[in-house]
């Protein structure tokens, strides 16, 4: 039975793939969408559109009213901003304000998009219940992930019916921004990547995460932390897969993290101070992959029946709609994505 749904972040990547799943599955998708964004990824779509923001209440407000879902995808996803504040304004304050007003028009399910890098990491694959080492949550976007995790579950205590899922690193087509991970398949594809810090990471197909959002509204406890997420990998194995689908000559030796720390630290340095544009190393990107960010994804699996489409198709289909985009047709010695 179609019932009105609304996604907050319909734009961007994952929203983009969420919103065909929702309308896949029979629902009347409800899009909220920030005044001037780039909306190519729901062109041609049957959804409402309406223009807001989170980070204004009375938009908020007026978008969740008579629905009877909410997908909270919303977040600045960035290593990098020039105001940081704009990580608080919206990760945080944003998605206070989408409790508040769930709670308010009595919502039957939240779904809240989180992130991996609100759980605890170790030697050993990680699940929803490893503890955050001190210090852990050491960039903006991971303290104010946190900071927002925390506020909807205790919406959760407060009765709101919110399940939390914990994407880990997502690949697939619509990435229009694009996110790192797509930024680094683009330049290692366009022959634009000299060197790499080799991490262990985990990966899933953006469709997998779209389905498993749906899934947690269907199937999932409320209050309750679910990691989406599929193959543990390393970074250097996720190249030579590449060097298999693109015909790129692999890069077999990383950079030691030492060089790679102080590469990331100059890059950072003058992004802040001198050009004012995203640095081509973020230094919170190097020292995210110093941590294992491998995670064991059962209770998804077990409780959601999360799928777990293999990440060689995820990475097929990303560098597809990459080229398909012109994405990898950029001439100059410069990432494609700083061009955009």
């Amino acid at each position: 039975m179609s019932r009105k749904v609304l996604v907050t972040g319909a734009a961007g990547f994952l929203g983009a793939n969420l919103v065909r799943v929702l309308l896949q599955k029979g629902e009347e998708v409800r899009a909220l969408v920030r005044p001037g964004s780039d909306r190519r990824g729901l062109d041609g779509l049957p959804v409402e559109l309406v223009e807001g923001d989170v980070r204004d209440v009375d938009s908020v407000r007026r978008a969740v009213a008579g629905c009877s879902r909410v997908f909270h995808l919303a977040a600045h996803h960035r290593f990098w901003a020039v105001h940081p504040k704009e990580f608080y304004e919206t990760n945080v304050r944003g998605t206070g304000f989408v409790m508040d007003a769930c709670l308010a028009e009595g919502v039957e399910r939240v779904v809240h998009t989180s992130s991996w890098c609100t759980i605890g990491r170790s030697s050993a694959p990680a699940d929803e219940s490893t503890p955050l080492a001190p210090f852990q949550p050491g960039s903006p976007y991971e303290r104010t992930k946190l900071h927002a995790e925390q506020i909807v579950l205790r919406s959760a205590e407060r009765g709101l019916p919110v399940v939390v899922v914990n994407p880990t690193i997502v690949i697939g087509p619509w990435d229009g921004r694009p996110t790192p991970i797509g930024k680094l398949l683009i330049d290692f594809a366009a022959g634009r990547l000299p060197v790499f810090v080799d991490a262990r990471l985990n990966l899933i197909h953006a469709r997998d995460v779209a389905e498993g959002h749906w899934l947690a509204a269907e199937r999932g406890r409320v209050g309750e932390r679910y990691i989406l997420g599929n193959e543990n990998r390393t970074l250097a194995s996720l190249l030579e897969e590449l060097t298999a689908l693109t015909g790129r000559p692999a890069l077999r030796v990383p950079i030691p993290y030492r060089a790679a720390w102080a590469l990331g630290a100059a890059s950072t340095v003058l992004a802040n101070w001198v050009t004012r544009r995203p640095p081509l190393l973020p230094l919170e990107a190097v020292e995210l992959a110093r941590r294992p960010a491998t995670f064991d994804c059962a209770k998804a699996a077990r409780e959601l029946g999360l799928p777990q489409t293999p990440v060689r198709v995820a990475l097929e289909e990303a560098v597809g709609w990459f080229q398909e985009r012109g994405f990898l047709a950029a001439a100059s010695g410069q990432p494609a994505w700083a061009q955009r």
